[in-house]
């Protein structure tokens, strides 16, 4: 048995296009939302980097961050059950979310002097240059 894309909805317009997008669905969508990578700001500077990275909804023990052969590996995993009960009727909800990013560092930081904060659902990490990579004023030289 195979899917085929069927154009018009047997259904009629019982079920809107907000909950339900035939072309989202068979185009790799799902009912449930698509799965999106964090919005993610890398600024550079004289003496490091910093990146921004968007992840409303977590708890900082819920990030895994790790550095691998000169990667930045960013993971995070976090899941929630709310559960209801009353004389006639029970219920439960569930939801889970996670993410997973790797960053491949230039050679020019020192990946032992790394700091990383989060804060308001921002991660927020500081990246230090090496001392031969940072930018330094030119040095005037005197004339004899």
């Amino acid at each position: 048995m195979s899917l085929m894309k069927f154009n018009k909805r047997p259904w009629g317009n019982l079920v809107s296009n907000d909950f339900f997008n035939n072309d989202d669905f068979f185009n790799g969508g799902s009912w449930l939302g698509k799965l999106e990578e964090p919005a993610m700001n890398v600024k550079e500077n004289d003496d490091n980097f910093e990146i921004e990275l968007a992840a409303p909804g977590y708890d900082k023990k819920d990030f895994n961050v790790s550095i691998d052969n000169g990667c930045l590996n960013i993971s995070a995993e976090n899941s929630n059950v709310k559960k209801e009960e009353e004389d006639n009727y029970s219920r439960k909800e569930f939801s889970y979310s996670s993410f997973q990013k790797s960053l491949r560092l230039p050679e020019s930081v020192a990946d032992d002097k790394i700091k990383a904060s989060y804060k308001d659902g921002l991660l927020k990490f500081k990246i230090a240059k090496k001392e031969e990579a940072k930018k330094h004023s030119p040095k005037t030289v005197e004339i004899s």
